[in-house]
This record gives structure tokens, sequence and C-alpha cells, in this order.
């Protein structure tokens, strides 16, 4: 269960736990969320650590804590907080490196002695601690992981147990030949069989169709680790929602990992029921009856108006405020950690227009165009979409300028790796900008300041324009009629529904294009329908008031024509295009999971010229959700893998190639790739 997931619902969440009848509670300490700026530390409200713990110890259930440093967890950056990346030289992270170690000691300095009271032989609930995360699948550096364990002890004193991972591997593989080689590494005795991530669910990522699992595989596979004595954490069995932007890269926006309770605590699954079955059958106590549904409510038609253009609002700023540079400076350097950050620069229009490229950019820049000095009515104009997936170029055309072009590029982070080889993730504008294939100069760059998870947006002037334009019906009107609400240009829309009842609900973001909400000033996160699958984002009761309730959106794109969306009482995964099937994905020409070891991702036309000129190419290619349900698994250590310059015939999650042949090593099972 991760706590911060579900902050609104600690004691909900936990006692729909126990009715499925957990005893004991896994949860992460993200170090970014309780840090977010270096020495800036967080541990109230949804950040208050101590709280969960004291409520798990008030209702009898037992706690395995993740720590870190480093976490995974489908978080943005793996929990390491973003400003890690500005250090110079560059920090090796999860590494013996001693820079990084000692920001590792100062964070735990902190946070350790926080929970010290709350381990199991001192009264409280703690009766494990992890160290690292998963590190043999990610390297070997054993003089990292004596350290952490060290400073663990320091801290926490010799008489806490600690894991790195216990065995992970698929629902529905045999677990006990496992169980059995995971003896193998531990002192005789103290090798208990427990698999510390049982998948009753998967991750989605967007563009994809939801994951699903079946709930009476699923339950099987329990069964055949519980009538043997074994234990299982059922990974997740709440993942709750990533709100705010600290969703990993390219995950969806809410975490639920079609869990057994769903994302607003559902019990009425087929899998809960299965599952709780299982568990009631081996249980030596009575299950705790379980409880209804919270209570969810559609209210309604929410008419919508278009409170602020985003470059209007920023236009000033971009002359007062914006860091200058040479060259373009990533977001971390920028101080904007998460979100968005405006890129600015002035060029000549050729007649014939000009070609602009990006050779690298994290992770997706709208490019807009529009007259310096000229009138003030003039939008600029949205030329295109440049992300890191396909790393195309954009034909700017001759915008008949009486002086000098300005070039807008609104970058957008959309959430930092969180596992592999390639973390060292840093966002925005990360090369030089070409045009007509030489470096553009003189850039201003402009952090757009919306709040996250942990932070109010009532500080930024964007949300002051946007709330105070809601009660003035005259601007309303100017802007309706002058910005147009079928342009590209990115845009404020602000709304008001009425609650009489507070519940949960959802807000659907059927047929708008991509952005950012808030209610009642809380960021409810990303909805992006036109890609999917997610339609609708929670909004639960908590953040809801009697009485006006205010929304507020970043459109980024297109808005539904009638600027109107709906609260409703369910949650919906249908949006987006068709999903790739496995026809396409043999015929398509861009490879969206291919990157080169040094971390950029690539299309397969550049694959295949580099290749034909470097005869050698180290790549890694993570496989898709879809595609793992689709093929299967093969059940060997070793496969070979072919690269022509044909491209890619077959991959595994986390390869590496190198040259025309290799050998790929995982530790329990990869997954076939063919394209």
């Amino acid at each position: 269960m991760f706590m911060y997931a579900s902050y609104y619902y600690w004691e909900d969440r936990l006692l729909r736990a126990k009715a499925l009848g957990l005893n004991a509670i896994q949860t992460y300490v993200p170090w970014n969320l309780h840090e977010p700026k270096e020495g800036q530390l967080d541990f109230d409200g949804i950040a208050d650590i101590v709280s969960f713990l004291e409520l798990c110890h008030k209702l009898d259930l037992l706690v395995l804590l993740r720590p870190g440093p480093y976490i995974c967890a489908e978080w943005d950056f793996g929990g390491f907080p973003a400003w890690l990346l500005t250090k110079e030289p560059a920090l090796k992270l999860r590494s013996s490196d001693p820079a990084y170690l000692a920001l590792v000691d100062s964070w735990w300095g902190i946070l350790l002695p926080k929970i010290d009271h709350l381990l199991y032989h001192k009264g409280g609930p703690i009766v494990m601690v992890q160290i690292e995360n998963e590190f043999g699948s990610y390297g070997d550096d054993k003089d990292y992981l004596h350290h952490l364990v060290n400073l663990a002890r320091s801290h926490l004193g010799d008489d806490i147990i600690f894991l790195t991972v216990a065995v992970d591997f698929s629902t529905g593989e045999d677990p006990w030949p496992i169980f059995k080689m995971q003896k193998e590494y531990n002192a005789p005795g103290k090798s208990p069989p427990l698999s510390s991530e049982f998948y009753t669910g998967w991750l989605s990522h967007w563009g994809e169709t939801i994951a699903k699992t079946d709930a009476t595989s699923t339950a099987s596979a329990l069964e055949n680790i519980l009538s043997r004595n074994g234990s299982a954490v059922l990974y997740m069995a709440h993942g709750g929602t990533n709100f705010g932007f600290y969703n990993g890269a390219n995950a969806a926006q809410e975490s639920d990992y079609t869990a057994d309770l769903t994302e607003s605590g559902d019990v009425d699954g087929a899998k809960f029921k299965a599952l709780r079955a299982i568990i009631a059958k081996y249980s030596a106590a009575t299950l705790p009856s379980v409880p209804s549904n919270n209570e969810k409510t559609g209210y309604g038609r929410i008419k919508l108006e278009k409170t602020a253009s985003l470059f209007d609002t920023l236009d000033s700023d971009l002359s007062t405020k914006a860091i200058e540079s040479e060259n373009p400076i990533s977001m971390e350097a920028a101080g904007q950690m998460f979100g968005f950050l405006l890129y600015a620069s002035e060029y000549t229009s050729k007649s014939n227009g000009n070609t602009l490229s990006i050779p690298k950019v994290h992770d997706r820049a709208q490019v807009y165009v529009t007259c310096l000095s000229e009138d003030k009515r003039a939008r600029p104009e949205y030329i295109g979409t440049i992300d890191r997936w396909s790393n195309k170029h954009v034909n700017l055309p001759n915008a008949e300028c009486a002086s000098r072009s300005r070039l807008l590029i609104l970058v957008e982070n959309m959430g930092r790796i969180n596992y592999g080889q390639y973390m060292f993730d840093s966002k925005g504008i990360l090369s030089a900008v070409y045009l007509d294939g030489k470096p553009l100069l003189k850039w201003k760059m402009l952090p757009i300041p919306l709040g996250n998870l942990n932070e109010s947006p009532k500080i930024s002037p964007v949300f002051k324009k946007s709330y105070s334009d809601l009660v003035r019906v005259s601007t309303r009107k100017s802007l309706k009629s002058d910005l147009g609400v079928n342009s590209k240009e990115p845009a404020f829309y602000t709304g008001s529904f009425v609650v009489d009842k507070v519940t949960d609900t959802y807000m659907s973001f059927n047929g708008w294009g991509k952005g950012v909400a808030f209610v009642n000033d809380f960021n409810i996160g990303r909805y992006w329908p036109s890609f999917g699958p997610q339609c609708n984002l929670y909004v639960p009761a908590p953040v809801l008031r009697r009485g006006k309730n205010v929304l507020v959106i970043l459109e980024l794109e297109s808005p539904q024509p009638e600027l109107v969306l709906h609260s409703v009482d369910q949650q919906d995964f249908t949006c987006g295009s068709k999903h790739l099937s496995m026809d396409r994905l043999k015929n398509t020409t861009t490879l969206r999971s291919v990157v080169t070891s040094s971390g950029e991702m690539v299309n397969d036309s550049d694959l295949k010229s580099e290749m034909k000129a470097k005869k050698s190419v180290e790549l890694r290619i993570e496989v898709e959700t879809k595609i793992r349900a689709k093929i299967g698994s093969v059940k060997t250590k070793k496969v070979p893998i072919r690269v022509t310059c044909d491209g890619v015939k077959a991959g595994a999650s986390g390869a590496t190639v190198s040259g025309a042949k290799c050998e790929v090593d995982l530790r329990i099972k990869i997954w076939k790739w063919t394209i």
C-alpha cells in the first residue's frame, strides 16, 4: 500500500486491507516528497510518515518499511529528489560515490531517527526495513549496500531485520523452486518463503489498454504459497492515485495497479473476493467483516470559461523574471523540478520557412511562433510537437513579421524514469536547438509555478488570474471572443460546481485534449484522454466542500468545443485511439522504447544509420505491458538477440545489445518482442 497515494483515506484503506485478510502493510518512503528542495524538509500532511505508521500500529497492522533511498515504485525518479541532478560533478546514483553517500547519510540521518521508536522490538509495528530496492537487478556495488546497512544500524540498532528484496516472480509461476534458490543466499533458518512483491495486478502506461489480471488464477497462485506456509505481499493491495506530478516516466495518472482495493477503495470486485476467500482459508483468526464501498456521486455538467491564455499570463514575466542563457538549460538548472518550463528565443524568418530540430528534449515540446513588436492581439501560432519518443523536426512557416520572429517552446516533464540503468533523467531541452542546421542562441527560460502534491498553487500568479477572471464576466467574454476556443494555444479554463452532499467523484475529460487539473487548489493530476486509456480523474471527498467548488484546468492542446466536462460516479479506462495491436507493432516505423547506451530514445531510422556507421550499437529494450500479455513468457535465463540494419528482431526487458549478437541474463524471465 502506497500511503502517499491515499492520503485522505489512510484509516479507511487500512481497515479495508484488514478486511481482505492482511496482517501487515508494506509501504515506501519517497525521498523527493520529504525533501523537494535541498534542505527543505516536509513531514506534515501527506508527508506525515510517523502518523501513518502510528495508525498502522493502532489498527494492529505490522509494517514492512521501504525507505530507499531508491524505491522505484513507479514514482518519479524512483523517489530520488530531482535536485540531485543539479550536482556538479554529476553524482553516480545508487553507488558508493562519496558525494552521493554524503547526501544519503544526511537524509537517513533525519528520517531513521523519526521512526526508531516504532520498531517492533521497541513496541512498534515495523518488523522489517528494506535496504535499497531490488539492487541485484541493477548493480553489484557491495560497498554501497554495506554502507547502507551500517548506516541503518547506526540509527536503528542491531535488533532490526533488514531485507534487500525477497524473491520476485510472476503470478502463476511455481514459487517453490525459487524459494529454494532464495535459501542459498541466506543463513540457515533465516530464509522464510516470502514473496515481497506478489503481483496481483500491473501498472498501466499512457497509450495502452488498462492492465488486467484474472481473479481466479491470481487466487490460485496465492494459495500455492499459503498452503505450504509461505508468505506474500500483495503488490498492490491498494495503489491509489498519482496525484500531482509524481508519476514515474510514462505511467498513467492512477497508480491503482488493478489492485485488490480499487483506486477509490471499492471491495466488491471479483479479485478482492477471491483473494479474501483464500486468505480466510489459511488464517488462524476470523477476518473482519467487509465494509461497504464509499459512496460516489456524479455532480453533473460543469461549464468552463477560458479565463487566461498561458502566454498572456507569462508575457510580462518573460521580460522581467526569465533566466537568460546563451544556450537552453535544463528544468532542474532553472529550479523547475516538475511540470512545465517555457523557452523563448528570436530568429529571422526565411521566405521559404525554417527547419527546427531539438536532438534532446525531455519529454514533450510544443512549438509556437509569433511576431515581435506587433499587434498584441496576434496570437502565437502552434507549429507542432517534438517529443523524446519520435524526436522529429518541425518546419517553421514564414511568419511574415515586420521585424524578428519569436520562438516559444513549452516543455512538459512527463515524469522521470524510475527504473533501470538510465535513471539520470534530466528534463527540459538538454541539447542545442538547431535552426536550419545551426545552433540558435540567446535563450530565456521561464519556470511555470503550478503546485505539486505537497505545494500550494495559491502562490502562483497564474492561478490568481484564473480565479479572478472567473468572477469577471466582461473579461470572460473578451477572452472568448479574442482568443477563441479552437486554437491550440495553452490556456486556463475555470468553472464551478455545487456540492450538496460531499462524496467521492470523478472528473471526466472525454473530448478534451491534454493537460493538468486542480479542484479547490488540489492538483488531481494529468489528463490525456486523446491518448488514453484513462478518461477520468479521481477526486476524493475530502478535497471537496459543501457549496461552491472550483475547477481549474490547464489545457495544452484542444479544449472540448463546448467547454464542458462532467463530474461522474465511476472510473473509465476506455479513452484514446485504438491501442497498438501486434500487427501494427510489426509494421510500425517507430520503436518507441529503444534507448541507446547514452540514454537517448531513438527511432528505427536513426538506429539504422547509427548501426551502418558504427557497426556496433548498445541498446536497452523495454517491453510494454500489452506485449507481455499478448506473447507470454520464455522460461529461460539466456536468449540470443540479433540486431541488423533492418531493426531489432528480438528483445528483452532490461536487455543490452552490443554488436551483432549478445546474450541476456535476467533473474527469472524474459519477454520476446518481435517487430
